[in-house]
């Protein structure tokens, strides 16, 4: 049996970034990853990266294939760059398939070969998979794809069927949408973006539809077969064909391949790996970060799992779970949409003191000299206390202006600061004068 002082299952961002810091302090590390195309993991290879690459490609008018090609080539660069990053801090990187056979023991397998691990410290970083719903047809009709599959296609759909109405779906069908598709978002939940304070959302769903998108709610499916070629989607109501179909419905956390049950490593009820403040397991030395934690599924939530495990592993453990703080959240449909902290909604539920202000794009400098008026700015704040409560950013760049939000949240910086606050001209964060002058 091989012995290592850190085993790390899964390239993920968390996994990787301890696997490298704790090799070049000399620590005896292995990285385990099943396959040579996640290295780098989720974000880099089939997620985030790949595709807002697809997207900036396809909105520079770029024919389908030339948009794939643009796609690969980040992709295999970023790969290639982590596993020179990781292997050159001194990790070992193992090719192969991973689970327990005890708490501490880790049986590898390659091909026909097998062997056996174990270390003083284990972290499990195996992220999430596709949630497939349990719909007649959906995993063996042709032409049918998750959102790894979406981005591999030799040919452009001329017809394409999303269901679900998430972050997932709506990036895909806005991408597809300006390559060229008609899409067609089925829905099964009655409101669109309900998570989302509801002006924003309706804007946002108006833009989605001039820009040809059909999204229909209460769509509720009941098999998916083929006709041909074509994809059918039998629902309650009607039947929908169409060239191509993504199924958006959520991803959970993958656990299946580890054979928990061989340990003592305890799993919440929803599938995710239970873990401490300090992300440790119910087997003390085992660790769970990304995704497979059931936490926000976000690469930097990966990388702040990271700074958790790493300050109980090196520090004195004084950064926890418990002191993470306002988490921002953006969504690339067009404009962008960025949250964070409350709605207005929700901070009225909770019975605080609350102001709110909301202010179109359309007055504001910038975006007349963008020649785009679509979206709003909208933020609601504490009157007692003067801390920002929540915002909402939809414009363009929204995914970068939410982050001057998220450090002044962090740092209870009142919101009045803002009022005050220098900002370049013409910019849209100099809006946040405005905004803040409730």
């Amino acid at each position: 049996m091989l012995t290592y002082d850190l085993i790390v299952i899964g390239f993920g961002k968390a996994g990787k970034t301890l696997a490298a810091k704790m090799a070049a302090q000399g620590k005896k590390t292995a990285l385990i990853e099943q396959s040579k195309a996640m290295y780098g993991g989720t974000c880099i290879n089939i997620a985030c990266i790949p595709t807002k690459t697809l997207l900036v490609a396809a909105e520079k008018g770029l024919p389908f294939d030339q948009v794939l090609a643009q796609k690969d080539a980040v992709t295999s660069r970023l790969n290639a760059k982590n596993y020179a990053a990781v292997s050159g801090a001194g990790v070992e990187v193992i090719d192969a398939q991973a689970h327990f056979v005890s708490n501490k023991v880790i049986e590898i397998q390659a091909g026909s070969e097998t062997e056996q691990l174990t270390a003083e410290t284990i972290v499990i970083n195996t992220g999430a998979v596709s949630n497939i719903l349990p719909i007649p047809g959906l995993t063996t009709a042709k032409h049918v794809y998750d959102s790894t599959g979406i981005q591999n296609l030799d040919r452009l759909p001329e017809r394409l069927g999303i269901l679900g109405g998430g972050n997932i779906g709506l990036e895909f069908a806005g991408l597809y949408n300006k390559l060229g598709s008609k899409v067609t978002v089925l829905d099964a939940g009655s409101v669109f973006l309900p998570r989302a304070e509801p002006s924003i959302a309706a804007l946002a769903k108006q833009y989605m539809e001039e820009d040809g998108i059909d999204i229909l709610q209460n769509i509720h499916t009941q098999e998916v077969k083929n006709d041909g070629e074509e994809v059918l989607v039998l629902t309650e109501g009607e039947t929908f064909r169409f060239d191509a179909l993504l199924y958006a419905t959520g991803r959970k956390p993958n656990i299946e391949p580890l054979q928990l049950e061989n340990t003592d490593i305890a799993v919440t009820e929803r599938g995710a790996v239970k873990v401490d403040q300090h992300l440790q397991t119910s087997v003390p030395g085992v660790f769970a970060v990304g995704d497979v934690n059931g936490g926000p599924q976000f690469t930097y939530i990966s990388l702040d799992d990271f700074r958790i495990v790493y300050s109980y592993l090196a520090g004195d453990g004084s950064y926890t779970l418990a002191d993470r703080q306002h988490v921002p959240t953006s969504m690339f449909i067009s404009p962008t949409l960025a949250q964070i902290g409350l709605t207005e909604a929700q901070a009225k539920e909770q019975g605080l003191p609350v102001a709110t202000k909301e202010i179109p794009v359309a007055a504001m400098p910038r975006g007349h000299v963008n020649d785009d008026l679509r979206g709003a700015f909208k933020a609601i704040v504490n009157t007692e206390t003067k801390e920002i409560i929540g915002a909402t950013i939809f414009s363009q760049g929204a995914q970068e202006i939410i982050n001057i939000i998220t450090v002044a949240m962090d740092n209870k910086i009142p919101y009045t600061y803002f009022t005050k606050q220098i900002f370049t001209h013409p910019t849209l964060a100099e809006n946040l004068n405005d905004l803040f002058a409730i």
